[in-house]
């Protein structure tokens, strides 16, 4: 999406092009078109603050026809129920915790249900080791503390903050991967919806709207867990793997035509049966078995996700569209699954020679398929 023309700066400090494009847009910039007509034609009671009503709110990311004939995108493919629920959550100020493996769009989900509530799904905490305690309550221009002591001036909001003040909802990423003790500051930001600032005697009180949602990753486990205290201000909703291969083909061609089209590579339905080959390939070594249910195989130490797939058969169309004739081929695809299944050298490149050897070989109409991989493990 083509982002509005900005100026750069008239005293010479380094500012946008005029003209630039933003690879990636946020979700509320990307979609503002259907979030405005969901807007208008949303007649439903609206939560305070809410940009939209918890029905529509579930429209913009299950999908839909409005009445005017505006056509929602799906931004999840997935059970009803548990969009309805995280919404539903929201809509009681409990916190939410989307928690799932790696690749089933919890961060895509996060996003968008900032967006479509808020209308911003900027205010961003992203986890790490290193991440500090000020990323989530507060910070201080030292600066400034240091030459007038401590002040609101003098004061970092964190994202969380601006979320509280604002009536907006916050995001926090891999929660779990955030020490322990940064963590627990959540607490009394959850439970009593205040954020104190003893050195200024105050304390920031959320006002109606505010809420956290927050993402986990199940392979996570252990890194940092969640106290008990903790775990219970949020309502926990596990995003599962796609539950079909059709459901994961769909998802895996809508994402890869947006991404496609944001880089002028050429269209991925056009690829359709690499996807879905793709497709096959990681839902078999994922489950250990093949499609059939004939041939049990092994698994690789990967997670092999649908995020995954997205981005190898996205990596298959830069290649065709740069280095062939612009048509998703086998070739294309073979060295991007390769990578993504050979994470361990020793144990996983044993586990893809047997899988390409008893299943690929074997299978109907998959021979070209067979020969780009065994040229893409030489």
């Amino acid at each position: 999406m083509t982002m509005p023309e900005t100026s750069a700066t008239t005293d010479g400090a380094v500012g946008e092009a005029v003209g630039a494009e933003v690879l990636r847009p946020h979700a509320e910039d990307a979609f503002a078109d259907e979030l405005k007509a969901l807007a208008a034609a949303d007649d439903r009671p609206r939560p305070a603050r809410w940009r939209l009503s918890p029905w529509a709110v579930a429209t913009y990311l299950l999908g839909g026809t409005l009445p005017d004939g505006t056509v929602i995108t799906p931004k999840y493919v997935g059970p009803r129920r548990i969009i309805e629920v995280a919404v539903t959550t929201l809509a009681t100020d409990r916190a939410l915790l989307l928690l799932g493996v790696p690749g089933t769009a919890k961060t895509w989900v996060s996003e968008h249900l900032a967006a479509a509530v808020s209308g911003d799904s900027t205010l961003l905490v992203q986890g790490t080791a290193g991440t500090p305690e000020e990323a989530i309550r507060y910070g201080w221009n030292y600066a400034q503390l240091l030459a007038h002591g401590p002040s609101r001036d003098a004061l970092v909001s964190s994202p969380v903050m601006r979320a509280m003040a604002d009536g907006m909802t916050a995001r926090i990423e891999e929660l779990t991967r955030i020490p322990a003790d940064v963590q627990d500051s959540l607490i009394t930001i959850l439970s009593e919806k205040t954020l104190p600032v003893p050195e200024l005697g105050q304390e920031i009180q959320a006002v109606r709207g505010f809420n956290v949602i927050a993402t986990a990753n199940d392979r996570d486990r252990g890194i940092n867990d969640l106290s008990s205290a903790l775990r219970r201000r949020f309502n926990t909703v596990v995003l599962p793997l796609p539950a079909t291969a059709e459901a994961e083909v769909d998802i895996v061609s809508r994402r890869v035509d947006q991404i496609g089209r944001s880089l002028d590579l050429p269209g991925g339905l056009e690829g359709i049966a690499e996807i879905r080959r793709v497709v096959t390939v990681f839902r078999e070594l994922r489950d250990g078995v093949t499609s059939d249910g004939r041939t049990k195989i092994k698994s690789p130490s990967g997670t092999l996700s649908t995020a995954e797939a997205i981005s190898v058969v996205t990596n298959g169309l830069a290649l065709a569209a740069h280095f062939g004739d612009g048509v998703l081929r086998p070739g294309d695809v073979a060295s991007g699954i390769l990578g993504a299944v050979v994470r361990d050298p020793a144990a996983d490149r044993v586990i893809w020679q047997e899988y390409v050897e008893t299943v690929v070989r074997e299978r109907d109409g998959w021979k070209d398929f067979y020969r780009a991989c065994r040229e893409a493990g030489a």
